[in-house]
């Protein structure tokens, strides 16, 4: 089990302070996310592993871990604002994103097999077909149940994999196995609703819920990475 290190507190409050001030700008501005919250206390997830789907360098100074559902609207949402923390942070090597699934059937009956899908794409094709396939699917769905599922194999087809091959994975059970571990994670970790993210700094973790906007992301994290900050930030450890 993870232990809090000396630095807890001071990245919670980083984070807090942050999120609290962009939220007295965002508020009048944003009408399409939840409420968003901050929980300073150790999470139970993983660090890194090698099987992770990541974009970005695996022993970046941040680690975004996301646990997302495809049909949630505000994941879709979310999921372009990591594109651009990517864009801007991922060259450099100081944030990298990790996407771990939590389709929540009661609400988006879809969103499990379509988690499946991505989880075969990533067994055929490694990392950067799960990506591919990742992008597509939130490009292409209308959100909240609304994908027509006869698309997956088209979806496996477009980014260069063998629709046999696919269509036999996903009447496996490994994919489904690899949802239903992450699913597990995130509720053991306090998730229940999507996106919950959890920022990794060395050896702490701190849960931030919800698809905040791109201002807010960056503000978090030009806090924890400025030279002055009187935040430890050590090396994420595989």
């Amino acid at each position: 089990m993870p232990q809090k290190s000396k630095y807890t507190l001071p990245i919670a409050i980083v984070v807090a302070g942050v999120l609290i001030a962009t939220a007295l700008y965002f508020t009048s501005n944003r009408t399409d996310t939840p409420t968003t919250t901050t929980d300073g206390q150790t999470a139970l997830v993983r660090s890194v592993q090698p099987d992770d789907h990541i974009l970005g360098n695996p022993n970046a100074r941040i680690v975004i871990v996301e646990y997302s559902d495809f049909e949630c609207p505000f994941c879709k949402s979310f999921h372009e604002t990591m594109h651009q923390v990517i864009d801007v942070y991922g060259p450099t090597g100081d944030v990298a994103w990790v996407f771990r699934q939590f389709p929540l059937a009661q609400l988006h009956s879809k969103a499990p097999r379509e988690a499946q899908a991505s989880e075969c794409a990533a067994q055929l094709g490694g990392n950067e077909a799960f990506w591919k396939y990742a992008d597509r699917i939130y490009e292409i769905t209308p959100s909240n149940n609304g994908l027509d599922l006869s698309k997956l194999p088209e979806i496996a087809a477009q980014i260069g994999l063998s629709v046999d091959a696919f269509n036999a994975c996903m009447e496996g059970s490994d994919a489904k196995n690899a949802v239903d571990e992450d699913v597990a994670e995130a509720f053991s970790a306090g998730g229940r609703g999507t996106p919950h993210n959890v920022i990794i700094v060395g050896d702490q973790q701190v849960v931030l819920e919800g698809a905040q906007p791109f201002a807010a992301m960056k503000n978090v994290i030009d806090s924890i990475l400025a030279p002055d900050s009187e935040v430890g930030i050590p090396a994420v450890t595989q």
